[in-house]
Order: structure tokens, then sequence, then C-alpha cells
């Protein structure tokens, strides 16, 4: 039998919601339809947050990343496939995985960050502040060792965009050598 969480399932789109769903974000100004898009992907990281949480607290933190790690690898592939589609891209090099990275709900989740387009096309993207890594060190955790989660979700979103784009870590927790960020990923086109 095969993995049920691997296997492909389809999500609803703006064309199965309710009549009724689209005439209440229909009376929303687009100040109100910001707050209320940026209220439900800090939701999404809340539950994140406390089924780690609650993993960790049972289980300990390796059991828990291991469960986070999968979760964010099926993450990755799902989300670029839906952004791919969303955004029309094809086989995007490293600038356009960056732009179609900035639509993903993790880079919406980071509000100091920052990205570039470097010189020999690579592109680069910077997590300044870590919502998550903050929240933790506030409960008095110690930090999310979360580069394996995270550069397994990335892995899986670039190479459902393009198999040729490299994604190298160059800081990410447990392997975090700088106090200024938090995190940067290099996005690199291999021949």
């Amino acid at each position: 039998m095969s993995d049920p969480i691997k296997k492909n399932h389809t999500q609803a789109s703006a064309k199965t919601f309710s009549p009724e769903d689209i005439e209440l974000l229909d009376r929303m100004s687009r100040p109100e339809l910001y707050e209320f898009f940026f209220m439900h992907i800090k939701n999404i990281w809340r539950v994140d947050g406390l089924y780690f949480l609650g993993i960790e607290r049972r289980q300990g933190t390796t059991e828990a990343t291991d469960v986070d790690a999968e979760c964010w690898a099926y993450m990755g592939k799902a989300e670029a496939r839906e952004l791919k589609q969303f955004l029309k891209k094809e086989n995007p090099g490293p600038n356009e995985i960056l732009e179609t990275l900035r639509h993903t709900a993790w880079s919406f989740c980071h509000g100091l960050k920052h990205y570039r387009v470097n010189q020999d096309n690579s592109a680069t993207f910077i997590v300044e502040k870590c919502r998550t890594q903050l929240i933790r060190l506030e409960k008095g955790l110690d930090p999310h060792p979360c580069r394996r989660v995270r550069e397994g979700y990335l892995k899986a979103f670039v190479k459902e965009l393009n198999p040729k784009v490299e994604v190298v870590a160059t800081c990410c927790p447990p392997d975090r050598d700088r106090e200024d960020i938090w995190c940067q990923w290099e996005f690199v086109l291999r021949a």
C-alpha cells in the first residue's frame, strides 16, 4: 500500500468557494483583505508551531523535526506545483524561482527578510528575524534546528519548478554562524 501522506490530492480553488464566501470577501476593502490574508497566514504558522511543540514535548525535538521535515517536503512540492500553474512558470531560473518563493506562505510569514538577484544570475533569500525562532526564544526554548526542515521544503519546491536549480543553505540553525540573520538560501542554476 502506498503512503497516503505522499499521495497527491486536489485542493479547492476560488472557483469552488460558495457565492456567499465570495460576497463576504467582496465587501472587504483592500486593506481589510490584506489584514484578513495575513491573519490567516499567521494562523497557519501558529498551528505549525503548536503541533511541533506538542510532538516535541511528547517525543522530543528529533521526532518533532522528523515529522516537520516530512510535512514541509510535501508542502514544498505541492506549493510549487500550484504556484507554477497560478503564475504560469515553466522551468524558471533562479530569479523566477525567487519571485515564485515570494508568493509562499513561508515568505509572507517573515516580515524582516530580503532577497536579491546576484551578478552571477544566482538568487539569494535571507530571513533576518525569524518569527518562529524568536517565539521559541521568548518561551525559553532553544532555537529550532530547522535546517533539515527548511532545506527539504526548499529543495522539493525548487525541484518541482526546475530540477536544474540547486538550493544551497549558507546559514541556518543549527549551522547559524551569523548574528545578523537567521537563515540564508542561495538558488543556483547548474548545467
